[in-house]
């Protein structure tokens, strides 16, 4: 077994894909570990920006959330009318497209794919934030903390969506277990307490009000919390992961991360109030928290807190996980309509899209180390793509029920139904929308709506290249057959040994003309008793054998590298050739030896490919390139002696 197979799995056939999809129970770990995260740093967001209340900014954190747990309610509704009305694969862009045209699917997929690649920095920031807060020593490994479990992460997606899903389960559902332990324990504490619980451990002390609530502020907080919804769309967008009937498992698994979200959402705002937690800053030492300051407060710091902290650790950290399951699929969605390169369209060694998965592992760590893997610089990117992502999929919707309505010829109530769910899901997402683009824009939020045109533009060259190529290379015309010729073919070498023997060879078995080029002076000055060598042994071994079975004599030149390049010496002889015969085709022919362990190609100057590279690159339509391997023999990898004592062939 290679190391490659002990890493990443053994390559998949492509008639294992089908068991390779999902269940819900897998779906959950791999689509909803941002939803679930979220509930970690959202509610932490909004509390941050209500610092300058001081204690009284746990008595507005309840008005805060409420919004945002109905707007997640309507995303619900929203999104399970989306994912059966497209069951194979209702991301917005495919929406979008399908309604609303090329411009808005290309916003919608470069929203997704901003948002996916922030949701990979900031999950992960996150995680390694609630580490910290339980083992302080640590917070100074915040940015090498992040950038390994991003390895870790990218890693076993390479593996496949269903070793991910169920390698995650495990922290993904003690993590469910633990903390609903705790507000639960939480909340009848409360009940019994009259609403004022008494802490085990005590939170750190909220600091004095500089400011009083306004709406702005509070307008603020929401635009922050509303990051606790990212991820709601995971699910429509990576349906195609998801076994047969795909529509049974995608609601299953949405209906799973709303209701979990919704709980921990309205749970942590109200034992926030409760216990007088606030958010506190991130940079500084003996920082916490809100989660590792609420499980303390009302469990303790004792094996619970350490398991239920633990958990959010490893759901925070893998929330990156569901951007790794969505972002390479999107992007081969986008590949095959020729706005990506072709690559992404393409899968892997375990039936996954490696580019996408590898494209998003480096950008995201790009992030992390310019943001220093500090959640709080990134909180203010985020959730803006995934809002455009919100405002756009329903929009489209909207237009697919009206058209469903138009083309309907009864049971016309029922999908008035759904178009007044997307609607709403449409006008409050859009107002969402708006508030956090005003809210965070002087913040950081300017980036992101600088980015998103950017990309849209990218992907509209990329497209443009591909139709510039289909043109090109489009032929309707029958095969032209008139006027065919042998090439003049051209047989480039350093030294005459086995490799240009081989190459001469095939030569001769495909045209009469043949050119044998001598470089010289490649490494340094050559004397002329090397020359004259050369030509001598160029008439025994080559003309003379040619002569004796009837073929014309190839000829020879020499040319100087007087500058040690091939390229320059060999191009200009092609001129001279295309000028003695204007109406043929010139194949260059290039001996190269194959290098069959690693170490070989340490030890050779790999001339062969970086000829064939700048011909590639610098020749004329006329010029066709040929690569003629060499391969050592494995008993005894000296089969290619020089002959009378001609340096060996690099």
């Amino acid at each position: 077994m290679s190391l490659l197979d002990l890493v990443l799995g053994r390559r998949l056939a492509n008639r294992e894909f089908s068991e390779r999809k999902i269940g819900a129970f897998e779906g959950l770990p791999a689509m909803g570990l941002d939803g679930l995260g979220s509930s970690a740093y959202g509610p932490e967001a909004a509390l941050t920006i209500l610092i300058p209340l001081g204690a009284a900014a746990t008595s507005y954190i309840g008005w805060v959330m409420a919004p945002i747990v109905a707007l997640l309610g309507i995303l619900f509704a929203s999104y399970w009318q989306t994912i059966r009305a497209y069951p194979n694969n209702g991301g917005a862009y495919i929406v979008a497209k399908d309604n609303l045209g090329t411009n808005a699917s290309l916003l919608a997929a470069a929203a997704l794919m901003v948002d996916y690649v922030l949701n990979v920095a900031v999950g992960i920031a996150a995680g390694v934030g609630a580490l910290v807060s339980a083992v302080p020593i640590l917070h100074p490994y915040i940015l090498p903390l992040c950038l390994a479990i991003l390895a870790l992460v990218t890693i076993v997606n390479l593996r496949g969506t269903l070793d991910a899903g169920r390698l995650f389960a495990l922290p993904t559902y003690v993590f469910v277990a633990s903390f609903g332990v705790i507000l639960a324990v939480g909340m009848y504490k409360m009940v019994i307490s009259g609403g004022s619980p008494q802490p085990v451990v005590p939170p750190p002390p909220i600091g004095k009000a500089i400011e009083g609530a306004s709406l702005w502020l509070l307008l603020r907080a929401f635009a922050s919390g509303c990051t606790a919804m990212t991820g709601v769309e995971a699910v429509s967008n990576g349906m195609t992961a998801f076994r047969e009937p795909t529509v049974k498992y995608g609601h299953r698994t949405l209906t799973a991360i709303v209701v979990i979200l919704g709980i921990l959402l309205i749970g942590i705002a109200l034992l926030a109030r409760a216990y007088g937690i606030g958010a506190m800053d991130q940079e500084q030492e003996g920082y916490r928290s809100v989660l590792s300051q609420l499980a303390a407060a009302v469990v303790g710091d004792g094996i619970l807190y350490y398991v239920a902290i633990g958990s959010l650790l490893c759901v925070l950290a893998l929330s990156a996980n569901t951007s790794f399951v969505d972002f390479p699929r999107l992007c081969h969605v986008v590949a095959e309509d020729g706005f990506l390169p072709k690559s992404f369209a393409v899968a892997g060694r375990r039936l996954v899209f490696d580019i996408g998965i590898l494209y998003l592992g480096f950008t995201s760590g790009l992030l992390l180390i310019l943001f220093g893997g500090i959640t709080d610089r990134l909180i203010p990117l985020f959730a803006i793509g995934a809002f455009f992502t919100f405002t756009i999929s329903q929009t489209g919707m909207v237009w697919h029920w009206r058209r469903a309505i138009d083309q309907a010829a009864e049971s016309k109530a029922q999908l008035r139904a759904h178009l007044l769910v997307n609607t709403a899901g449409a006008v409050t997402t859009g107002i969402a929308l708006t508030v956090i683009v005003a809210a965070k824009f002087t913040e950081g939020a300017w980036i992101t709506m600088l980015v998103l045109p950017m990309v849209v533009i990218l992907l509209k060259v990329i497209r443009a290249y591909y139709d510039e190529l289909a043109t090109q290379l489009r032929d309707p015309t029958p095969l032209d057959l008139s006027g065919l010729a042998p090439p003049i073919v051209i047989v480039a070498f350093e030294t005459w040994n086995k490799l240009s023997d081989n190459a001469l060879q095939f030569a001769l078995s495909i045209s009469p003309n043949v050119v044998g080029v001598h470089l010289m002076q490649l490494s340094g000055p050559d004397t002329t008793e090397e020359q004259r060598m050369m030509r001598e042994q160029w008439r025994a071994d080559v003309e003379v054998p040619a002569q004796k079975v009837g073929l014309f004599p190839p000829r020879l030149i020499v040319l100087h590298a007087q500058y040690r390049t091939i390229q320059l010496p060999i191009l200009k002889a092609i001129d001279e050739i295309r000028t003695q015969f204007p109406s043929r085709r010139v194949a260059v022919l290039i001996p190269e030896l194959v290098k069959r362990r690693w170490y070989q190609h340490f030890l050779h100057t790999h001339r062969a490919l970086r000829l064939r590279n700048q011909l590639i690159a610098l020749g004329q339509a006329d010029l066709t390139v040929i690569n003629v391997p060499w391969r050592l023999d494995s008993n005894n990898e000296v089969r290619d002696v020089p002959r009378r004592g001609h340096r060996r062939s690099a």
